[in-house]
């Protein structure tokens, strides 16, 4: 798939088969995390990969929608906030380097034909307990794994015109 097409076919999905995600494709996704630019190259983050197997009851309490748990797999990627690069103005960028993780994530798993959506209203209080993550890993996003129960819906996007901005117009 050409990346355009990737990126304009890629859509939040919320029904999933219960098909397993074969583990190459699982790799190549976790391949493009581990490939993913980071600030300073410093690599600050972790991906917990979840199977929600016999696990709905409790995972569904991190973000309480049934499609959830319906995909075979979870991935979380969490910042470690003590390897992130920090700005001159003491900003550290853990965060946006997690962010950019899960963007890789999402889009190989679309070339894959996998489906995700990107879940960032979860409860951290207790994907931290469920998950037993560690103080010093900061839960960024969560997203589902597996196959689309369902195909395409359309997307609506603001025009270009309404997202950019040119510090001087463009000759």
């Amino acid at each position: 798939m050409e990346f355009a097409e990737v990126i304009s076919s890629r859509y939040s999905v919320r029904s999933y088969r219960p098909d397993p995600v074969p583990d190459d494709q699982l790799r190549k996704v976790l391949e493009a995390a581990r490939l993913a630019p980071t600030a300073a190259n410093r690599q600050p983050f972790k991906v917990l990969i979840i199977h929600t197997e016999g696990r709905a009851a409790e995972l569904q309490g991190i973000y309480p929608s049934e499609w959830f748990t319906q995909a075979p797999v979870l991935l979380c990627v969490c910042a470690l906030p003590e390897r992130g690069w920090e700005r001159h103005d003491g900003k550290n960028y853990a965060e946006v380097d997690a962010a950019i993780v899960m963007d890789h994530i999402i889009l190989a798993a679309t070339s894959l034909g996998l489906g995700t959506c990107w879940v960032a209203a979860f409860d951290v209080p207790t994907a931290r307990k469920v998950l037993r993550i560690p103080d010093e890993w900061q839960p960024i996003a969560f997203t589902p794994l597996g196959y689309a129960h369902s195909q395409l819906r359309p997307k609506t996007r603001r025009p270009l015109s309404e997202l950019v901005v040119y510090d001087r117009p463009p000759r």
